[in-house]
């Protein structure tokens, strides 16, 4: 495969159920190589593009390309996987039967402790999967997926359910598979796994891409900075006052202030106030999400987003 060959190319696609347009002309290119986190609020159509991308679901508009072919094809020649939230698993086989059980059903895959040690449960070999933990669940739903040492792995919403250390020790794994070259393609409603795991975050609205970018890029795109300051007794009215103040929030001795002219801010605080200890950042990740995916927000045909120049990492 050549880097020429996206590893996915969407162009037009859509996909209505009845009156309910679940994607609305999305177009996507993703690279051989990306760690794409695939964002958006409920009813934006993330898993009805997944569903299209892997060819569970055939669009009423517009193609999918998958590494140069059809979903098809890469689901036939083993290109292509997916690990899913739920189903799939047989509670009264061992973890270790399921993956040679799956195994069996294709003409030439990986070894089998290969992949129960790249997911990291081959000490849960002999361990019902029903006696298993959602975590450990979706991690053999991993180690099924390496099987065929696909080209481009499919994750949708993986770590629902699992508990922090579950999610970290999952992430951990995902990683360290993906820097043989993989491409992987992860829908998550966890922020700080976007923001901690992917090369490049699509967030989608309506059917339809609103920002694309990296992560630096897509919180860049959430107009404002926060000031952070130690102000006791901090007058949060008159705080809320100054111009370009969004809001103000009081944590104790500390004060927030979201504000599209921090300078300002600043200088008053540090000429007009007791305030020490200033910091001034950028809006995180879920301000941006929030932003560009609010349901009323600026349509996307209109959204600065659209305008704004997306990145092609790995391109």
């Amino acid at each position: 495969m050549t880097s020429e060959c996206p590893a996915v190319a969407l162009r037009g696609l859509r996909k209505s159920f009845g009156p309910v347009t679940a994607v609305d002309g999305l177009d996507l290119t993703i690279h051989p190589g990306e760690v794409v986190a695939f964002l958006g609020p409920n009813g934006a159509g993330k898993t009805t593009t997944i569903d299209m991308l892997l060819g569970l679901a055939r669009p009423d508009a517009g193609e999918v390309r998958l590494l140069g072919g059809t979903p098809a094809e890469a689901v036939l020649y083993g290109r292509v996987a997916a690990v899913m939230q739920s189903g799939g698993l047989l509670k009264d086989l061992t973890v270790a039967e399921t993956v040679r059980m799956t195994a069996s059903f294709f003409g030439r895959t990986r070894p089998v402790t290969e992949v129960l040690t790249r997911a990291g449960i081959a000490d849960l070999a002999d361990r019902l999967v029903g006696k298993c933990s959602g975590g450990q669940q979706q991690r053999l739903r991993f180690a099924l997926a390496l099987l065929c040492d696909p080209d481009v792995m499919v994750l949708d919403e993986p770590t629902t359910g699992m508990d922090v250390e579950g999610r970290r020790d999952f992430w951990q794994a995902i990683r360290a598979d993906a820097r043989s070259g993989r491409t992987i393609i992860f829908a998550t409603h966890y922020l700080d796994e976007a923001d901690a795991y992917a090369d490049r975050i699509v967030l989608v609205r309506q059917g339809r891409v609103v920002a694309d970018g990296t992560t630096a890029e897509i919180k860049n795109l959430a107009a404002g900075r926060i000031v952070r300051a130690t102000l006791p007794d901090a007058d949060q009215s008159g705080l809320a006052a100054l111009p370009g103040v969004e809001a103000v929030e009081v944590r104790g001795d500390a004060v927030l202030i979201r504000t599209g002219d921090s300078d300002a801010v600043a200088r008053h605080l540090l000429t007009r106030t007791a305030a020490r200890d200033l910091e001034i950042t950028s809006r995180n990740l879920e301000d941006a999400f929030l932003a560009l995916t609010a349901t009323d927000a600026t349509p996307p045909e209109a959204n600065p987003a659209e305008a704004a120049p997306t990145a092609t990492v790995g391109a």
